[in-house]
Parts: C-alpha cells; structure tokens; sequence
C-alpha cells in the first residue's frame, strides 16, 4: 500500500485543482459572469477553459446574445483567438479550441457535443509523449453566418462552412461546405443545395434582419 501524502504531493495536487479548477472557484466565477455581461452575452454554470483570460485579453470576442449552455469548453492558449457572433447557441458540452484562429458567424447553432477546431495534435515524434507534443494548423476554421451543426460534429483544422449549412449529427467535416448547403458523413459530403423558391435572391423577404 502506498504511504501517505506527503507534503510536496500535497502542494502539487493543490497547484493542479486550483489551476483546473480555477472556473469554479467564486470570484474566478464571478469576474467570467461579469466579462460576459459586459459584452452582452450569458453561460449557464458549469463553462470550461481559458474563458477569463482569453475574454480579458480580447482573444476571446462575442457579439452580442451568444449562449453558452453548460459544459461549454472554450480553449486557445496565447496568441490564438476565438471570435464568434451575435445571437449564436452553443449547447451542452460544445467544444472550441484554437490554436490560432477559429472564426463562428451570428446566429449559429450547435448541438450537444460539437467540436470545432483549427488545430491538429501532433505525433510524429517517437521519443516525446504524444500528450506532449503540441499542435499544428492548416489554417484558420471558419464558420459563416446561420450555421446548424447537428449533434457530435466535429469541424477540423482549416475548414470553411458557408453561411446557412446545415451539417448532419455525427459528421467529421475535413473539407469546404459551399454555402446553402446540407451535408453529412464522416467525412462530410454535400447531399444537397438548400433553395429558397419563393426568394430566389437568397432565402430571405426583403424586411428580414441581415444574419436573422
């Protein structure tokens, strides 16, 4: 049987949980709670990540309205970004991890469990833990305007979704989704064109809110 704790292993589990920890703690808590209603958006408790920093840093940019429901995990250590726009949901347990840039338009929505990201870990070194040997990028991620990602998808490094797809749950996207378009499968096809008979100018009455 292992002996007890010692003082060293004490202070390191202590430095772990309050670095892993640090979101849950009150006025971490409450300084995320107030950076959020600065910029006019809202997260329902538990949020995971680097949220304060990267809010308090600007690497972290919202529109106003966007929602972040529990669990939600947003990631990008120095200097990478996350920008995403107005009135778009990020449901339970979405994921979003930078490495450099990852770009959401206004008014999208994601199911639970998505993941979006602009980077790829790396293991190509046989002598380093793969844990330990960091990411690449293709280039930023970019997801356009009205945007619905169904449930589990997973958006990779360098993508481009054009404004008003839809992605099916479960899709691995690897490649540009056109706009208009509603894809699926792993990895992501386009199945079909989304057409707007009766506003063939693009899918909107000439009163409706740009992005609405």
């Amino acid at each position: 049987m292992p002996a007890g704790l010692t003082r060293a292993q004490a202070r390191l589990w202590w430095q772990k949980w309050a670095w892993y920890e640090r979101n849950a703690r009150p006025l971490h808590r409450a300084r995320i709670h107030y950076e959020l209603a600065r910029r006019e958006s809202f997260a329902r408790w538990p949020i995971h990540g680097e949220v304060l920093e990267m809010l308090r840093e600007d690497r972290l940019q919202l529109g106003p309205q966007v929602q972040f429901e529990p669990n939600v995990w947003l990631t990008g250590p120095p200097p990478a970004r996350i920008v995403i726009g107005g009135g778009t949901f990020l449901n339970m347990g979405v994921m979003v991890a930078a490495v450099n840039l990852v770009e959401i338009g206004r008014h999208c929505m994601f199911a639970n469990g998505a993941f979006v990201t602009d980077g790829n870990h790396r293991f190509d070194d046989p002598e380093k833990p793969v844990p330990w040997q960091g990411f690449t990028t293709k280039g930023p991620t970019r997801i356009g305007d009205n945007v619905w990602c169904g449930a589990n998808v997973v958006v990779t490094s360098g993508v481009t979704i054009g404004e008003r797809s839809v992605i099916g749950a479960n899709s691995v996207v690897t490649t540009d989704i056109p706009p208009f378009s509603i894809a699926a499968g792993a990895p992501a096809r386009v199945i079909k064109t989304i057409t707007y008979a009766e506003h063939p100018s693009g899918g909107l009455p000439s009163d409706a809110p740009v992005g609405g």
